[in-house]
């Protein structure tokens, strides 16, 4: 199958694009790392400047007529900006499209969560409405292909009507080697100018309510009591929606994709205890630079892997312990084989092949 496939970029150009973001970039690279196939990818953009990210993207891009805000509310009803040639069209979220191209043409949208339903608190009034009606959209496509990376999210989907025959498994990357990490000099002085010499416990991600971060400040505080090689809790990536205390933590904010990469690479444990969580980037890109990880039970991304120790995130005890049974475990290269082994085959090409399979 050589399909001509548009992508949606609307993501990219919000101003956090967060994880769906990176799941738009690693997709556009694994497609186009299937260069035996001849792929024809396209990445349909709403109007306005173009953000760096987007300008590097391996596709061809096209241009809607109308911004990102318009587009939004049209695209449940109109297949605004999609090429007419095409084959597949593919939302990579919830905003849209879901209709143009070919008569016949394959019409898939990418489901990451129900996090507005699990975790009402996180989401605006305006949020939680807008994602219940396109859930409702989507449930009255029949001929709507569903994507989701989370076998729990399927189950879900079928107990909320829809049905199963129209949900296909895809999995994630996290081999983002066009983006070299930053050199452990440069990590070491970023965290410098913080105040922070010699290890650290890494958190990161969005900093908002969901991601139980007073929770594991709490936890981190008792257990660096305990253990004083946990070291300073550094928090990396922007602020999300809702005020979040952050106690004792050293707040380093947005950084660099090289630079995060050289942060997971050398802290001495990443720890993500997330309430709940649509499948959970971090931990796996944790494990892919091959440092331990204390993740949340709740996190669907490694709810299989035996190299990363899991806390129920709703006790700060147990994410304690979990901490310091993490200094335990090997640091050695042979340890950081096994926990890089344990992802290999998250890989965005392996990812680009599971959308084709569910576009067949």
């Amino acid at each position: 199958m050589s399909p001509r496939v548009t992508l949606s970029l609307d993501q990219l150009y919000r101003r956090q694009p967060g994880g769906i973001g990176t799941y738009v970039r690693g997709l556009a690279f694994g497609l186009a790392s299937l260069t035996d196939l001849e792929l024809t990818v396209t990445g349909l953009a709403p109007r306005g400047a173009v953000p760096d990210e987007v300008a590097g993207l391996p596709l061809h891009r096209v241009e809607a007529p109308f911004a990102l805000g318009v587009l939004t509310r049209l695209w449940p009803h109109w297949a605004v900006g999609v090429p007419r040639d095409a084959q597949v069209v593919h939302a990579t979220s919830m905003a849209g499209p879901f209709g143009g191209g070919v008569r016949n043409a394959v019409h898939s949208v990418a489901m990451h969560d129900v996090l507005w339903r699990d975790e009402p608190g996180a989401s605006t009034p305006a949020g939680i409405r807008f994602h219940e009606r396109r859930l409702e959209l989507i449930r009255s496509r029949p001929e709507l292909r569903v994507l989701t990376s989370s076998p729990s999210l399927k189950d879900r989907l079928i107990g909320l009507g829809v049905d199963d025959s129209r949900i296909h498994p895809v999995r994630l990357g996290v081999d983002d080697d066009q983006v070299e990490a930053a050199p452990s000099a440069a990590v070491a002085s970023l965290l410098a100018e913080h105040g922070v010499v010699g290890p650290f416990t890494l958190y990161a991600g969005t900093r908002e309510p969901r991601k139980n971060l007073e929770r594991l400040v709490e936890a981190h505080h008792a257990a660096r009591a305990t253990d004083a090689r946990l070291g300073p809790l550094v928090l990396a990536g922007p602020s999300g929606w809702g005020a979040v205390p952050t106690g004792d933590a050293v707040t380093v904010g947005l950084v660099s994709r090289a630079m995060l990469k050289g942060l997971l690479r050398d802290a001495t444990v990443v720890a993500y205890v997330a309430r709940a969580e649509g499948w959970g980037l971090p931990p796996v890109e944790a494990l892919h630079a091959g440092t331990r990880v204390v993740v949340s039970d709740t996190t669907p991304s490694v709810a299989h892997n035996s190299e990363v120790i899991r806390v129920d995130p709703l006790d700060v005890d147990a994410i304690a312990h979990g901490l310091l049974a993490s200094l335990e475990l090997g640091v050695d290269e042979s340890s950081a084989h096994r926990r890089r082994a344990s992802v290999a085959d998250l890989t965005w090409r392996n990812s680009a092949l599971d959308h084709l399979a569910g576009w067949r």
